[in-house]
């Protein structure tokens, strides 16, 4: 199964406890990094949620945000109240505004700030089962839309593999009359220059111009990579970095093929297939 480096899922989760909502987004990256934003309260989740990742994705760099909001009109008798941390905060909150001789302190702007009011941790521990649980959803969905974004790269690598076989079958079509031609070329230089070659001679040159202008083997190998694309793109894994490596291996030989060829039908074929090899490799770049 094909997937993209690119997506993008939420996942809210509404309780009696709160709200939280998880953001998964991804752009394309070499290696997987992750990166993890969580509140104070839940801090101690993050490798946790780290393993997760890693264990279900294997490409591209990843954001995982959680916004983390308690219900306090539900939960006042199941809050504690750090009254040492709140005082010292109203005291520094009244120092400024005396010192400014402005403003107003706010109280539940106190209440907000992180470690002054907490859930009991049985409670915590409780809620950490539920939003962990509602981050499995988010991952399937986010793996959900790679897939579906993986499946239009799919689209367009097969045309791309689908236009290369045909240049192929072209090139291939020419060859017999490219060699005659240029055989026809040869013989027509010697008799106007009016030099005449011992039959060994003039067919070991004949060979010789063949073999430089030959491109039967790097076809072959442009077919035999065009299978064994097919092949990756239907392994249930992760095959970005195969595909990657196969791109090389099909510019090797179009490379050979331009630089062998004596026609302007097979330049322009040449041209055409590192044309589609680089449209494929731009597509590639991301595939996990």
């Amino acid at each position: 199964m094909i997937r993209s480096m690119t997506a993008y899922a939420r996942k809210d989760v509404n309780a009696s406890w709160g709200h939280a909502a998880w953001e998964l987004r991804s752009v394309n990256q070499r290696y997987l990094e992750t990166y993890i934003r969580l509140p104070e309260q839940l801090r101690s989740l993050e490798p946790i949620i780290r393993e997760k990742l890693r264990s279900r994705l294997t490409r591209g760099k990843v954001e995982c945000n959680l916004r983390f909001e308690l219900d306090l009109a539900n939960q006042h008798q199941e809050l504690f109240l750090n009254k040492e941390l709140a005082k010292q905060l109203l005291q520094a909150a009244n120092w400024i505004r005396d010192e400014a001789s402005t403003g107003e302190v706010n109280v539940v702007d106190v209440l907000r700030w992180p470690g002054v009011m907490s859930a009991k941790e049985q409670d915590l521990d409780i809620i950490s089962q539920e939003i962990l649980a509602s981050l499995e959803i988010a991952i399937n969905d986010f793996i959900e839309v790679r897939e579906r974004e993986g499946n239009a790269l799919e689209l367009l690598i097969i045309q791309r593999l689908e236009g290369i076989t045909q240049e192929v079958i072209k090139i291939r079509n020419w060859m017999p009359e490219i060699l005659q031609w240029q055989k026809d070329k040869l013989h027509a230089k010697l008799d106007e220059a009016k030099i005449e070659l011992e039959s060994n001679r003039l067919e070991q040159e004949l060979i010789l111009l063949a073999q430089r202008i030959d491109v039967a083997e790097e076809l072959d190998r442009l077919s035999t990579h065009v299978k064994e694309t097919y092949s990756i793109l239907k392994k249930n894994e992760a095959v970005g970095r195969r595909l990657d490596f196969m791109m090389q291996e099909f510019n090797r030989e179009s490379n050979t093929i331009a630089s062998k060829s004596i026609n302007a039908d097979v330049t322009a074929s040449a041209i055409e297939l590192k044309v589609l090899i680089e449209q494929m490799r731009e597509q590639i770049q991301n595939i996990e």
